[in-house]
């Protein structure tokens, strides 16, 4: 099975479909080949959502479902990794992920124009079986978790890819070993990636004590009460458009008071000197201005590199 990648903490682009040392050419011999898809990481407000999808040819399904394949949430940890090692270490499976950040959905779903969480999961959906096609499977048949109404999910990815048939159901994860499969890449990907997050606040004590990531975890409650800075809010790993994000926000936050474009100017007219924040650009020209990246100033702008500027009128 190839290594899964996407997009990852910081990183874009969802890569990665392979089956043992990589899918060259046509897989396995361009037989025909089935395909699931599922996710993990949906509803906590830690960490990212993961959308994978595995795939082989129709010929080893009875291999594939030997396994002992099944929902990964009913699986235990140590479980789903070996079973996720013995996949990557076999060329009868491949898989794919696409890894969704925690603030990639906050920004998506707090723009003006709102993307919801099932049409980003669509997106995911679409991209992980174009990819699959890219790398010269002959798909013939995919079975998915279903997102909402299943008709009306299966009727979106048949028009979409019309050579395939879909199967859209509920517990699909349960029922089809290939979904197993799928299951246990996503969650295992989503496991990995929350152990292994590189907080950009530089600097600043961050426990490793998460709890499970749901809001609901009393632990996980504890942690987003003990990281949330009265002005600057939470770490990056956090879901800030989550209603337990934003209570927390509200209950323990600093108000904040966005000055008029028309009072700048009038401060600007009486000669007062501003002071502004911008994004350090590598070679911009204006104002000299000394690098707020240095020991003393806050996290947020040492780890995106905002320098303090003082202008004159």
């Amino acid at each position: 099975m190839a290594g899964t990648d996407g997009r990852a903490e910081g990183a874009g682009g969802g890569d990665g479909v392979g089956a043992g040392g990589g899918m060259g050419g046509a897989p396995w011999g361009g037989a025909a080949c089935v395909l699931g898809v599922d996710e993990a990481g949906r509803g906590p407000v830690l960490g990212p959502m993961v959308y994978a999808c595995a795939v082989c040819p129709q010929r080893e399904l009875g291999w594939l479902g030997g396994l002992g394949l099944a929902d990964s949430k009913v699986l235990k940890e140590e479980r789903r990794e070996q079973l996720f090692e013995l996949m990557a270490g076999d060329a009868r499976v491949g898989a794919r992920a696409e890894v969704l950040s925690a603030a990639e959905i906050s920004a998506q779903m707090l723009r003006r124009e709102k993307v919801s969480l099932n049409a980003m999961a669509m997106e995911s959906t679409y991209a992980l079986i174009d990819g699959v096609l890219a790398a010269g499977c002959h798909v013939t048949e995919a079975y998915i978790d279903t997102l909402g109404d299943p008709k009306a999910h299966r009727e979106r990815l048949a028009r979409r890819f019309p050579g395939i048939a879909f199967t859209v159901e509920t517990k699909a994860d349960a029922k089809y070993p290939i979904v197993s499969a799928a299951s246990v890449v996503a969650k295992v990907s989503r496991d990995r990636a929350v152990r292994d997050f590189e907080f950009a606040e530089a600097g600043v004590s961050i426990s490793r004590e998460l709890g499970s990531g749901y809001p609901a975890d009393p632990a996980t409650k504890k942690w987003l009460l003990e990281h949330c800075d009265p002005v600057f809010g939470f770490p990056n790993l956090v879901r800030f458009s989550w209603q337990t994000a934003k209570t927390i926000i509200t209950e323990h936050g600093e108000e904040a008071r966005f000055v008029h474009d028309e009072e700048d100017e009038e401060e600007a007219a009486d000669g007062k000197k501003q002071q502004k924040l911008r994004l350090s650009m590598g070679g911009s020209s204006g104002p000299a201005a000394e690098e707020s990246s240095g020991a003393g100033r806050h996290s947020f702008f040492r780890a995106r590199k905002l320098q303090k500027v003082t202008i004159t009128r």
